[in-house]
């Protein structure tokens, strides 16, 4: 798959997580803050990857 459709997917992850982490916050429910930031966490990583590797393809 391309890096700018990776980067679009993991952009879109991000803001996912951040809602389950304030919910979670907002509620009370720490597992729902963990999994809102493991996914925001996980879309990190996905944009990284996706950066190196269009970095990697303009050489």
């Amino acid at each position: 798959m391309g890096g700018s459709t990776d980067m679009a997917r993991a952009k879109a992850r991000r803001p996912k997580g951040m809602k389950k982490e304030s919910d979670g916050i907002a509620l009370g429910d720490e597992r729902l803050k963990s999994e809102g930031r493991q996914e925001q966490d996980a879309a990190r990583r996905e944009e990284e990857r996706a950066r190196a590797l269009r970095g990697a393809s303009d050489r």
